[in-house]
């Protein structure tokens, strides 16, 4: 049930918007304009957001396009706007690099690939990621990648747009060691989607990708599980599984 000023965004049953529902869709093909009048929107869950999303990213459509799921929430994402893009699907794991005295505190952000993504200093954060945990955190996020791939390989980037996905954007540091690591991939056009996100990080990865797309921006994120009504955990075989699907015959 919603409460007074609040919508579903869901998808009906059979799969077509009835009475009483809102087609997030048909709601992205008018630029999001029924959606900005209410607060708190939300999404039915990742591939009902993913589909919202993909409406505002066609422009991105083309045979250079290769769409890069945030692992693990930002896959189910992005296997929908691949597949609404007839784009291939691929991965990216990103992993916080911890401060030594207090792990918990995220100095860093860094791919099995890229270069370390620093938040702004402050306090605690003045610190610098040490060389031995940014490789243990590369390492890992390496690790990581190779299970989900299940053997196969990464899909190029040079040349290409590269549209990074994820499932909301909060402080943001997590997409830029993404889009970073795109650039290190010789990616022609980075641009990111986002179903929400907090306007304050929007605009400041504009300053490092091309385009920034999400349907809703807002100054009170609050937590981006919020704006859904299923964000369980993504495991990880379900994340292989998007990218098995993607890799099937008569996909690109």
């Amino acid at each position: 049930m919603t409460g007074p000023g609040e919508v579903a965004v869901v998808d009906s049953p059979d799969g077509a918007p009835g009475p009483g529902w809102y087609d997030p869709v048909d709601a992205a093909r008018q630029g999001m304009d029924a959606m900005s009048r209410w607060a708190p929107t939300r999404y039915a869950d990742r591939r009902a957001a993913g589909r919202a999303l993909a409406a505002l990213l066609a422009a991105e459509q083309g045979p250079r396009t290769v769409v890069v799921g945030l692992a693990r929430g930002g896959v189910p994402v992005a296997a929908e706007v691949a597949a609404a893009l007839g784009a291939p699907l691929d991965v990216v794991v990103v992993r916080k690099v911890g401060h030594p005295l207090q792990p918990e505190l995220a100095l860093g952000a860094v791919t099995a690939g890229g270069p370390v993504s620093l938040p702004p200093a402050r306090g605690l954060r003045m610190a610098h990621p040490s060389a031995p945990a940014v490789a243990a955190a590369q390492r890992e996020a390496a690790a990581i990648e190779a299970r989900l791939r299940t053997g196969h390989p990464r899909v190029p980037l040079a040349g290409a747009t590269c549209v990074l996905v994820d499932d909301g954007l909060a402080t943001g540091a997590s997409m830029e060691a993404a889009v970073r690591w795109a650039r290190s991939q010789g990616a022609e056009r980075v641009v990111v989607g986002v179903p929400v996100a907090a306007a304050s990080s929007a605009e400041a990865l504009r300053a490092d990708a091309d385009a920034v797309v999400s349907p809703v921006e807002t100054d009170d994120l609050g937590s981006v599980g919020a704006w859904y009504r299923d964000f369980s955990q993504v495991p990880e075989t379900s994340v292989a599984a998007d990218l098995r699907a993607a890799r099937a015959p008569g996909r690109p």
